[in-house]
Protein backbone atom coordinates (compact mmCIF):
# COMPACT_ATOMS: atom_id res chain seq x y z
CA UNK A 1 0.00 0.00 0.00
CA UNK A 2 1.66 3.39 -0.68
CA UNK A 3 1.98 6.33 2.09
CA UNK A 4 -0.90 8.49 2.62
CA UNK A 5 -0.77 11.92 1.23
CA UNK A 6 -0.31 14.41 4.33
CA UNK A 7 -2.58 16.98 4.62
CA UNK A 8 -1.82 20.81 3.43
CA UNK A 9 -3.65 23.98 4.13
CA UNK A 10 -2.97 24.82 0.56
CA UNK A 11 -6.23 22.17 0.29
CA UNK A 12 -8.52 24.81 2.15
CA UNK A 13 -7.28 27.96 0.62
CA UNK A 14 -10.14 30.56 -0.40
CA UNK A 15 -9.79 33.45 -3.17
CA UNK A 16 -10.59 36.69 -2.27
CA UNK A 17 -13.47 36.68 -4.27
CA UNK A 18 -14.68 33.30 -2.42
CA UNK A 19 -14.27 35.23 0.64
CA UNK A 20 -16.34 37.98 -0.89
CA UNK A 21 -19.11 35.96 -1.39
CA UNK A 22 -19.07 33.95 2.14
CA UNK A 23 -19.44 37.30 2.99
CA UNK A 24 -22.74 37.92 1.34
CA UNK A 25 -23.91 34.25 1.92
CA UNK A 26 -23.54 34.64 5.68
CA UNK A 27 -25.40 37.63 5.81
CA UNK A 28 -28.67 35.51 3.35
CA UNK A 29 -28.06 32.67 6.17
CA UNK A 30 -28.44 35.45 9.00
CA UNK A 31 -31.78 36.31 7.40
CA UNK A 32 -33.45 33.21 6.40
CA UNK A 33 -32.91 32.02 10.27
CA UNK A 34 -34.48 35.41 11.59
CA UNK A 35 -37.45 34.31 9.18
CA UNK A 36 -37.66 30.84 9.87
CA UNK A 37 -40.11 30.36 12.31
CA UNK A 38 -42.54 32.04 9.60
CA UNK A 39 -40.54 29.85 7.08
CA UNK A 40 -41.42 26.68 8.79
CA UNK A 41 -44.55 27.35 10.78
CA UNK A 42 -42.40 26.65 14.08
CA UNK A 43 -42.03 28.61 17.41
CA UNK A 44 -38.61 28.85 17.08
CA UNK A 45 -35.60 30.04 14.90
CA UNK A 46 -34.49 26.62 12.76
CA UNK A 47 -31.36 25.61 11.11
CA UNK A 48 -31.12 26.90 7.40
CA UNK A 49 -29.99 23.03 6.56
CA UNK A 50 -31.29 20.17 7.72
CA UNK A 51 -33.94 21.88 9.66
CA UNK A 52 -36.17 19.31 10.75
CA UNK A 53 -35.07 17.16 13.36
CA UNK A 54 -36.53 13.57 13.82
CA UNK A 55 -35.33 12.36 16.79
CA UNK A 56 -31.96 12.59 18.92
CA UNK A 57 -30.07 9.92 20.26
CA UNK A 58 -27.38 8.65 22.89
CA UNK A 59 -25.23 6.11 21.48
CA UNK A 60 -21.74 4.75 21.68
CA UNK A 61 -18.56 4.45 19.27
CA UNK A 62 -16.91 1.00 20.00
CA UNK A 63 -13.34 0.67 18.80
CA UNK A 64 -12.60 -2.06 16.46
CA UNK A 65 -9.45 -4.43 18.00
CA UNK A 66 -8.23 -4.84 14.87
CA UNK A 67 -7.72 -0.94 14.02
CA UNK A 68 -4.56 -0.34 12.11
CA UNK A 69 -1.57 0.23 13.95
CA UNK A 70 -1.06 3.44 11.72
CA UNK A 71 -4.84 4.54 13.17
CA UNK A 72 -4.48 3.58 16.50
CA UNK A 73 -3.00 6.51 18.08
CA UNK A 74 -6.16 8.26 17.18
CA UNK A 75 -8.43 6.11 19.15
CA UNK A 76 -7.08 4.82 22.21
CA UNK A 77 -10.03 3.86 24.05
CA UNK A 78 -12.31 1.09 24.08
CA UNK A 79 -15.56 3.31 23.54
CA UNK A 80 -16.54 6.66 23.38
CA UNK A 81 -19.97 8.51 23.95
CA UNK A 82 -22.23 9.37 20.96
CA UNK A 83 -24.93 12.23 20.28
CA UNK A 84 -26.44 11.76 17.11
CA UNK A 85 -28.89 13.76 15.26
CA UNK A 86 -31.76 12.53 12.55
CA UNK A 87 -32.82 14.77 10.25
CA UNK A 88 -33.84 15.81 6.40
CA UNK A 89 -31.29 17.82 4.69
CA UNK A 90 -34.43 20.44 3.50
CA UNK A 91 -33.83 24.17 4.37
CA UNK A 92 -37.83 24.07 5.91
CA UNK A 93 -39.66 22.14 7.86
CA UNK A 94 -41.61 20.00 6.04
CA UNK A 95 -44.74 18.18 7.89
CA UNK A 96 -46.47 16.22 5.17
CA UNK A 97 -45.94 12.78 5.65
CA UNK A 98 -44.05 12.04 2.11
CA UNK A 99 -40.56 13.75 2.51
CA UNK A 100 -37.64 13.54 -0.48
CA UNK A 101 -35.14 10.83 0.82
CA UNK A 102 -32.56 13.47 1.58
CA UNK A 103 -31.43 12.33 5.26
CA UNK A 104 -28.73 13.77 7.88
CA UNK A 105 -26.93 11.53 10.35
CA UNK A 106 -25.03 14.05 12.67
CA UNK A 107 -22.74 12.53 15.33
CA UNK A 108 -21.05 14.04 18.53
CA UNK A 109 -17.84 12.01 19.39
CA UNK A 110 -17.07 12.62 23.72
CA UNK A 111 -14.08 11.66 25.70
CA UNK A 112 -14.63 9.65 28.97
CA UNK A 113 -14.57 13.46 30.37
CA UNK A 114 -17.54 14.79 28.31
CA UNK A 115 -15.01 16.93 26.55
CA UNK A 116 -16.01 17.29 22.15
CA UNK A 117 -13.59 15.27 20.45
CA UNK A 118 -15.11 15.60 17.27
CA UNK A 119 -18.25 16.55 14.84
CA UNK A 120 -19.23 14.96 11.74
CA UNK A 121 -22.41 15.79 9.77
CA UNK A 122 -23.10 12.75 7.37
CA UNK A 123 -25.58 12.33 4.67
CA UNK A 124 -27.20 9.30 3.14
CA UNK A 125 -25.75 10.84 -0.64
CA UNK A 126 -22.17 10.22 -1.21
CA UNK A 127 -21.68 13.01 -2.95
CA UNK A 128 -21.89 17.15 -3.82
CA UNK A 129 -22.95 18.15 -6.99
CA UNK A 130 -20.65 21.86 -7.25
CA UNK A 131 -16.83 21.32 -7.15
CA UNK A 132 -16.60 25.81 -7.52
CA UNK A 133 -16.94 27.53 -4.00
CA UNK A 134 -18.00 30.68 -6.16
CA UNK A 135 -20.85 28.64 -7.85
CA UNK A 136 -22.05 27.19 -4.81
CA UNK A 137 -22.07 30.24 -2.52
CA UNK A 138 -24.34 32.36 -5.18
CA UNK A 139 -26.14 29.45 -5.09
CA UNK A 140 -26.46 29.06 -1.52
CA UNK A 141 -27.17 32.62 -1.40
CA UNK A 142 -29.88 32.72 -3.88
CA UNK A 143 -31.60 30.07 -2.48
CA UNK A 144 -31.69 31.55 1.00
CA UNK A 145 -32.73 34.65 -0.56
CA UNK A 146 -35.97 32.67 -2.40
CA UNK A 147 -37.09 31.83 0.82
CA UNK A 148 -36.91 35.23 2.60
CA UNK A 149 -39.04 36.57 -0.38
CA UNK A 150 -35.98 38.68 -1.34
CA UNK A 151 -35.12 37.01 -4.92
CA UNK A 152 -37.57 35.88 -7.55
CA UNK A 153 -37.43 32.22 -8.52
CA UNK A 154 -35.87 32.97 -11.87
CA UNK A 155 -32.91 33.99 -10.30
CA UNK A 156 -32.63 30.79 -8.28
CA UNK A 157 -33.22 28.74 -11.73
CA UNK A 158 -30.20 30.76 -13.32
CA UNK A 159 -28.06 29.54 -9.94
CA UNK A 160 -29.50 25.99 -10.49
CA UNK A 161 -28.75 25.51 -14.24
CA UNK A 162 -25.26 26.95 -13.31
CA UNK A 163 -24.50 23.82 -11.45
CA UNK A 164 -26.01 21.14 -14.30
CA UNK A 165 -22.38 19.97 -15.89
CA UNK A 166 -21.34 19.33 -12.33
CA UNK A 167 -23.77 16.48 -11.92
CA UNK A 168 -22.47 14.74 -15.50
CA UNK A 169 -20.38 12.09 -13.82
CA UNK A 170 -20.62 8.65 -13.93
CA UNK A 171 -20.91 8.60 -10.04
CA UNK A 172 -23.45 10.80 -9.75
CA UNK A 173 -25.89 8.98 -12.41
CA UNK A 174 -24.73 5.65 -10.17
CA UNK A 175 -25.89 7.43 -7.07
CA UNK A 176 -28.86 9.56 -7.87
CA UNK A 177 -30.47 5.64 -9.06
CA UNK A 178 -29.59 4.18 -6.32
CA UNK A 179 -31.23 6.66 -4.48
CA UNK A 180 -34.28 6.67 -6.28
CA UNK A 181 -34.36 3.01 -5.60
CA UNK A 182 -34.14 3.58 -2.08
CA UNK A 183 -36.91 6.38 -1.90
CA UNK A 184 -38.92 4.71 0.16
CA UNK A 185 -36.50 2.97 2.11
CA UNK A 186 -36.45 2.96 6.37
CA UNK A 187 -34.31 5.86 7.35
CA UNK A 188 -31.98 3.87 9.43
CA UNK A 189 -30.95 1.40 6.57
CA UNK A 190 -29.33 4.26 4.73
CA UNK A 191 -25.65 4.10 4.19
CA UNK A 192 -23.93 7.45 5.76
CA UNK A 193 -21.36 9.38 4.28
CA UNK A 194 -18.85 12.16 5.06
CA UNK A 195 -18.95 13.45 1.41
CA UNK A 196 -15.91 15.76 1.55
CA UNK A 197 -12.50 14.65 3.25
CA UNK A 198 -11.52 15.44 7.50
CA UNK A 199 -7.84 15.28 8.43
CA UNK A 200 -6.70 12.01 10.98
CA UNK A 201 -4.05 13.50 11.88
CA UNK A 202 -1.32 14.55 9.07
CA UNK A 203 -3.41 11.96 6.39
CA UNK A 204 -7.10 12.69 5.14
CA UNK A 205 -9.76 10.31 4.81
CA UNK A 206 -13.75 10.13 4.12
CA UNK A 207 -16.11 8.58 6.33
CA UNK A 208 -18.62 6.05 5.62
CA UNK A 209 -21.48 4.12 8.60
CA UNK A 210 -22.57 1.31 7.27
CA UNK A 211 -25.71 -0.28 9.06
CA UNK A 212 -26.25 -4.20 10.10
CA UNK A 213 -29.16 -6.51 9.75
CA UNK A 214 -31.87 -3.32 9.55
CA UNK A 215 -35.01 -4.16 7.62
CA UNK A 216 -35.27 -1.59 5.10
CA UNK A 217 -38.99 -2.35 4.89
CA UNK A 218 -39.73 -1.12 8.81
CA UNK A 219 -42.10 1.63 9.47
CA UNK A 220 -43.57 1.46 6.09
CA UNK A 221 -46.60 3.14 6.53
CA UNK A 222 -45.56 5.39 9.64
CA UNK A 223 -43.49 9.09 9.23
CA UNK A 224 -40.28 9.02 9.13
CA UNK A 225 -40.03 10.37 12.89
CA UNK A 226 -42.88 7.29 14.23
CA UNK A 227 -40.91 4.87 12.50
CA UNK A 228 -37.77 5.99 14.30
CA UNK A 229 -39.58 6.44 17.71
CA UNK A 230 -41.22 2.89 17.16
CA UNK A 231 -37.47 0.77 15.78
CA UNK A 232 -36.07 2.08 19.14
CA UNK A 233 -38.55 0.96 21.27
CA UNK A 234 -37.61 -2.67 20.38
CA UNK A 235 -34.69 -2.46 18.92
CA UNK A 236 -30.52 -2.19 18.60
CA UNK A 237 -28.89 -0.17 15.99
CA UNK A 238 -25.39 -1.56 15.08
CA UNK A 239 -22.95 0.30 12.25
CA UNK A 240 -19.83 -0.51 11.01
CA UNK A 241 -17.61 2.83 10.71
CA UNK A 242 -15.97 2.75 7.70
CA UNK A 243 -12.80 5.03 6.53
CA UNK A 244 -10.88 5.11 3.07
CA UNK A 245 -7.48 7.25 2.82
CA UNK A 246 -6.26 9.62 0.62
CA UNK A 247 -2.97 8.71 -1.19
CA UNK A 248 -3.48 10.76 -4.39
CA UNK A 249 -4.90 13.43 -5.77
CA UNK A 250 -6.05 11.61 -9.16
CA UNK A 251 -7.45 8.82 -7.27
CA UNK A 252 -9.01 10.56 -4.05
CA UNK A 253 -9.17 13.87 -5.01
CA UNK A 254 -9.94 16.54 -2.05
CA UNK A 255 -11.73 19.30 -4.29
CA UNK A 256 -13.77 17.32 -6.58
CA UNK A 257 -16.90 16.33 -4.74
CA UNK A 258 -18.99 14.96 -7.37
CA UNK A 259 -16.80 11.46 -8.31
CA UNK A 260 -16.06 8.57 -5.61
CA UNK A 261 -12.52 7.96 -4.24
CA UNK A 262 -11.13 4.88 -5.87
CA UNK A 263 -8.18 2.60 -5.08
CA UNK A 264 -8.75 3.25 -1.30
CA UNK A 265 -10.09 -0.29 0.41
CA UNK A 266 -12.66 0.76 3.35
CA UNK A 267 -10.93 -0.09 6.71
CA UNK A 268 -12.81 -0.69 9.49
CA UNK A 269 -12.54 1.26 12.76
CA UNK A 270 -15.05 -0.06 14.86
CA UNK A 271 -19.04 0.22 15.11
CA UNK A 272 -22.06 2.84 15.98
CA UNK A 273 -24.34 1.47 18.99
CA UNK A 274 -27.66 2.86 19.60
CA UNK A 275 -29.39 0.88 21.81
CA UNK A 276 -33.39 0.35 22.74
CA UNK A 277 -34.83 3.83 24.40
CA UNK A 278 -31.55 5.47 23.43
CA UNK A 279 -34.17 8.38 21.69
CA UNK A 280 -34.09 12.05 23.51
CA UNK A 281 -36.78 14.06 23.32
CA UNK A 282 -35.75 16.02 20.04
CA UNK A 283 -38.21 19.31 20.71
CA UNK A 284 -36.17 19.96 24.06
CA UNK A 285 -34.30 23.49 23.62
CA UNK A 286 -30.74 21.77 24.01
CA UNK A 287 -31.46 18.86 21.99
CA UNK A 288 -32.82 21.37 19.33
CA UNK A 289 -29.69 23.61 19.75
CA UNK A 290 -27.42 21.23 19.21
CA UNK A 291 -24.58 22.26 16.81
CA UNK A 292 -22.50 19.88 15.17
CA UNK A 293 -20.17 22.60 13.28
CA UNK A 294 -17.04 20.00 12.30
CA UNK A 295 -14.89 22.79 12.69
CA UNK A 296 -15.58 22.22 16.59
CA UNK A 297 -13.58 19.04 16.16
CA UNK A 298 -10.22 18.70 17.79
CA UNK A 299 -7.60 20.05 15.12
CA UNK A 300 -6.86 16.04 13.83
CA UNK A 301 -10.59 15.60 12.96
CA UNK A 302 -11.21 18.33 11.21
CA UNK A 303 -12.64 19.20 7.57
CA UNK A 304 -10.34 19.53 4.79
CA UNK A 305 -11.42 21.26 1.36
CA UNK A 306 -12.17 24.30 0.11
CA UNK A 307 -16.37 23.51 0.40
CA UNK A 308 -15.56 22.12 3.54
CA UNK A 309 -14.17 25.63 4.14
CA UNK A 310 -17.34 27.44 4.45
CA UNK A 311 -18.85 25.05 6.47
CA UNK A 312 -16.56 27.01 9.32
CA UNK A 313 -18.34 30.30 9.27
CA UNK A 314 -22.02 28.96 7.90
CA UNK A 315 -22.89 27.04 11.30
CA UNK A 316 -21.34 29.78 13.81
CA UNK A 317 -23.65 32.35 11.84
CA UNK A 318 -26.76 30.06 11.80
CA UNK A 319 -25.96 29.19 15.52
CA UNK A 320 -25.45 32.42 16.89
CA UNK A 321 -28.33 33.48 15.28
CA UNK A 322 -30.71 30.60 16.42
CA UNK A 323 -29.47 31.20 19.96
CA UNK A 324 -30.61 35.24 19.68
CA UNK A 325 -34.12 34.64 18.41
CA UNK A 326 -34.59 31.63 20.69
CA UNK A 327 -33.70 33.49 23.59
CA UNK A 328 -35.89 36.09 22.71
CA UNK A 329 -38.95 33.82 21.98
CA UNK A 330 -37.73 31.82 25.34
CA UNK A 331 -38.24 28.91 23.13
CA UNK A 332 -37.95 25.79 25.80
Amino acid sequence: MPSPLKYNKKYDKLTDEEKELLEINKKSIADFVEQSTSISDVNYATRNAHAKTYAVAKGEFIIDKNVPEGLQQFFDKEKYDLIIRFSNAHLKINKSKKEVPAYGFSVKIKDENGDLLANYPLVNFPLFPINSVSTFLKLFTSVNRFFVKKWSSFSLMIQILRITPSIFTGSFFKNIIKLISKRNDFILSFDYHSVGAYRLGDNMMKIKLKPTSVDKHFGKKLTVKHALENYFKTNDFTADVLVQICYNLKDQPINRLNVEWKNSPYIKIGEVKIGKEAILNPTLCDNEMLSFNPFESKLFFQPVGKIQKLRDEAYKVSLQTRLKINKLLKYK
